[in-house]
């Protein structure tokens, strides 16, 4: 009887701060919709480039995102998620597991074969779940603003492609992965830490490479002054500079960003064709619409965003951030290695007593157990995220682009439809970057510092 109530408790634990998490994210999503309800006026610092149309426009494209998220959270997180856990669902996809692997010739005996086959059942599943949230966000909200550049053919090759690369990479993984818990004795986590760490490096190595581009498609950028001039920054910075491409971003959305990709050596700067002027196109090129032409930023605002991008690197955020994670996994990995034997977390879930399949364990220790850890150390990145957004902004206002970087996050808060204005609660837990006023006022400030 003390076991029944254990996992009983335990279950009952897990579904109250799942449930508790969630109202917490509405809440502060509704205090969100309360300001774009409310707010029809302009900010007076941006009164000068933003026009009243543009600010209704992005007034209602956030509106019309956050109730769809209330409605997505809703139904997603508190009616399906919380029903799954107490229905155990998890544990009746492992029973369909073991009754596919016997049926198409696996072992249904070994724990790694059962294993490869519910990741499979549980992700189809999960995208058949999601699917009708990613066609209607795509193809009525950012269709509705027009963001949408997808057709529904192409929606549906990169919804199967997408699902196959990540099949393809993660099945594998967790093959590796229960053979390392399997075996490797009461230290199983570091060497599990170990073999994750290295696959972690090996997918950012070769995702740009030959992943990336079975989604999209890379051009060099054409030579001219904007290559040029990025070359000049890279080599002030002794920033590794090897290839700069310009992806096709335009197919899928509207919406404008650049990175940079490598982590040892040779580094590529990628571009965004819709962070360009014209997509970086001739004005007169003939696959440019009407409302593609004149958006996008002109060479020194991107260059200016590029000093950002580069102060990123130049200050040790990407280390850092790489530093951050890998201690994070052994943190999860070492907690992991001390609960997983603990029998009320699978009876909890619906499996039968004596049943303690290492995925399942895994998946309930670290989404579950582990949720109120994970929501500190989600907020105490977000506080450091914005910290380094912070400082890479001062970084490029040392080089000079201090006035072109402001004119570029305003062009892109404009070309985006980013609304300006923000709860200040939802905006501390949710924004990983600073909003544009609070980076517009600290570029102001530390300019009138350096003056």
């Amino acid at each position: 009887m003390g076991e029944l109530q254990t996992h009983e408790l335990t279950l009952y634990s897990i579904i109250l701060f799942l449930l508790f998490e969630t109202l917490v994210e509405i809440y502060l999503t509704l205090r969100q919709v309360r300001v774009y309800r409310e707010t029809r006026t302009v900010p007076k610092e941006l009164q000068n480039v933003m026009d009243q149309d543009t600010f209704e426009k992005s007034r209602v494209y956030g509106l019309d995102k956050a109730n769809f998220g209330i409605f997505r959270t809703i139904v997603c997180d508190v009616v399906i998620a919380l029903l799954e856990l107490y229905c155990g669902f998890i544990a009746l996809i492992w029973a369909r597991s073991v009754q596919i692997a016997d049926r198409i010739g696996l072992n249904a005996a070994s724990e790694i074969q059962v294993g490869c086959v519910f990741v499979l059942v549980l992700q189809t599943l999960g995208v058949m779940k999601e699917m009708p949230f990613r066609i209607y966000g795509t193809f009525v909200i950012e269709e509705r603003h027009g963001f949408n550049k997808q057709t529904a053919g192409f929606f549906v090759k990169d919804q199967i492609k997408g699902f196959i690369v990540s099949m393809v990479l993660t099945i594998p993984i967790v093959a590796v992965v229960i053979y390392i818990v399997q075996i490797g004795g009461p230290y199983f986590f570091i060497y599990l830490w170990g073999f994750v760490g290295v696959v972690s490096f090996l997918l950012i190595t070769i995702y740009p490479v030959y992943i990336a581009p079975l989604f999209d498609k890379f051009r060099p950028l054409e030579e001219g002054e904007l290559k040029s001039s990025i070359h000049e920054l890279a080599s002030s910075l002794k920033f590794p500079l090897g290839q700069l491409f310009v992806v096709e971003g335009s197919k899928r959305s509207a919406h404008s960003n650049a990175y940079f990709t490598g982590l040892f050596g040779v580094k590529r700067i990628v571009l965004f064709d819709t962070l360009l002027v014209n997509k970086g196109l001739p004005e007169d090129d003939p696959t440019l619409t009407e409302s593609d032409k004149k958006k996008g930023c002109k060479n020194e605002e991107v260059l200016a965003v590029l000093a950002h991008e580069l102060g990123h690197w130049k200050l040790g955020h990407v280390t850092k951030n790489i530093v951050i994670m890998q201690v994070q996994m052994f943190l999860i990995f070492l907690a992991f290695s001390q609960l997983f034997t603990y029998a009320p977390l699978y009876q909890a879930v619906g499996l039968p007593a004596g049943e303690k399949p290492i995925i399942i364990g895994f998946i309930v220790i670290v989404m579950y157990v582990l949720a109120p850890y994970n929501t500190v150390i989600s907020f105490a990145m977000t506080i450091i995220s914005r910290r380094f957004e912070y400082q890479a902004d001062a970084f490029a206002q040392e080089l000079g682009y201090s006035k072109n970087l402001g004119q570029a996050l305003i062009k892109l808060q404009l070309d985006n439809l980013g609304f300006p204005v923000h709860d200040w609660m939802y905006s501390a837990w949710n924004h990983s970057h600073p909003t544009l006023l609070q980076r517009l006022e600290r570029l102001k400030t530390d300019g009138k510092k350096q003056r």
